[in-house]
């Protein structure tokens, strides 16, 4: 347990400040704008609903109101025990709106939900640490992370994508020890808590030998499918409405230029699911480049950081076609980039500071379908930019890498049936 908590003390001692920060933000921070309600993020409560229903086992309500639940039942799964704590402790669970200016469950709920989500710092540190980045370089991720972090989890009560998004790393993290089938169970959890890590899927299916592509493809679609055939067997009606029409609403969130294209629904709101569609065949697109370029790429750390960068550029699909956005919208990407950026301090440090300053920016409350988009699609743009491996860097082999990676110089398929880019032993 020590070797443990000394390789992760990083994202361990982010995630305790994390916490620590958000929890005396959202209680005192306040007071500085002559408020006395606490901001505790609304949409947490929902959710909590939807959990607190599952342990109870009530399938038919967790896609009825007031849980405005849309994504895969895996979102409320894994605050079951966060539901289980709160209820245990006598903490009544309401809806937003209904929690009062100073909701004790918060006090719990808060640091449980927050700490959930910090298994995308942990992820990111364990990718950090076999591309063979130094500590100094591990402490800046975990900060610039756990910054990033903040607007997912304290801000807006949204564990559920930085919980897929960790998930998503250490399935790229399995491909690079090929363990394929590893990767597959990996890829299906994050899909089952939440869905936009489809967008990588295509990418990871690049990085597979062809007779293992069914097979990960079944593992990374079994989890969400059982989930959600449960829902759907107590409600259908319920779970098939949410589930496919993605309901958002432009007057409360971020519309961006193609809620001009995006159907109409009752109330206001707007149906997301087909610019999903569109994002994930624009993902598959990627996933062609990806594998062309890896049938020629050298072995060693370059070709981990290559697929964590790209895993970072499906994601960021999700923004460049989302109708109506969220800020924690832009995230994922920015968990994954940051990793592919952890070897270099070039290309580290601008990323970081990139990540921050967009993280705070977005918050802000334009609604204008063009003013808000442009620059957080242009931010997002340059964090990648920043993040990108350069192959003709020396920084993509050292001797801390060649103690981690394999080190083979062709690609060919390995035991478990990743490509000799990321075959060895693990």
């Amino acid at each position: 347990m020590t070797g443990w908590l000394g390789r992760r003390l990083f994202p361990l001692l982010a995630t305790a400040g994390l916490i620590a920060a958000g929890m005396a933000g959202t209680i005192w921070g306040p007071r500085w704008y002559g408020k006395s309600a606490w901001a505790v993020p609304d949409d947490l409560w929902a959710t909590l609903v939807a959990a607190q229903r599952l342990l109870h086992l009530d399938l038919a309500g967790l896609y009825t109101p007031p849980t405005n639940l849309i994504s895969l039942p895996g979102t409320a799964v894994i605050l079951v025990p966060v539901a289980a704590v709160t209820e245990a402790a006598g903490l009544p669970l309401l809806h937003a709106g209904s929690q009062g200016a100073h909701p004790a469950a918060w006090l719990l709920a808060g640091p449980c939900e927050t700490a959930l989500g910090a298994v995308a710092l942990f992820a990111a540190d364990a990718a950090a640490e076999r591309l063979g980045a130094s500590r100094p370089k591990r402490l800046l991720l975990a900060a610039a992370g756990a910054a990033a972090l903040w607007s997912v989890t304290v801000r807006w009560g949204h564990p559920e994508d930085a919980v897929a998004t960790g998930l998503l790393l250490y399935a790229v993290l399995a491909l690079a020890r090929s363990r394929t089938a590893g990767a597959g169970w990996l890829a299906g959890a994050a899909v089952a808590v939440q869905p936009l890590v489809l967008l990588a899927v295509p990418v990871l299916a690049a990085a597979a030998a062809p007779r293992r592509l069914p097979g990960l493809l079944a593992r990374a679609a079994a989890p969400g499918m059982l989930l959600l055939g449960a829902a759907a067997a107590a409600n259908w009606a319920a779970t098939s409405h949410a589930v496919t029409s993605q309901p958002n609403d432009p007057a409360v969130d971020h519309p961006t230029p193609w809620i001009y294209l995006a159907p109409h629904l009752a109330g206001g709101s707007v149906a997301a699911g087909p610019a999903r569609a569109a994002a994930i065949a624009v993902a598959c697109g990627c996933a062609v480049a990806v594998r062309r370029r890896w049938r020629q790429a050298p072995g060693g750390g370059a070709a981990l950081a290559d697929l964590l960068w790209w895993t970072a550029v499906a994601l960021a699909l999700r923004s460049a076609f989302e109708p109506v956005m969220v800020a924690y919208y832009l995230w994922p990407p920015l968990a994954a980039a940051l990793a592919a950026a952890s070897p270099s301090w070039s290309r580290l440090v601008p990323a970081g500071a990139t990540v921050t300053v967009l993280t705070f920016f977005s918050q802000i409350s334009w609604r204008n379908p063009w003013a808000w988009w442009t620059p957080m699609i242009a931010l997002l743009g340059l964090t990648l930019v920043f993040a990108r491996p350069r192959p003709a860097s020396t920084e993509s082999v050292t001797a801390s890498q060649e103690a981690v990676m394999p080190r083979q110089g062709s690609v060919t398929e390995g035991p478990d049936g990743a490509y000799g880019v990321f075959s060895g032993n693990p």
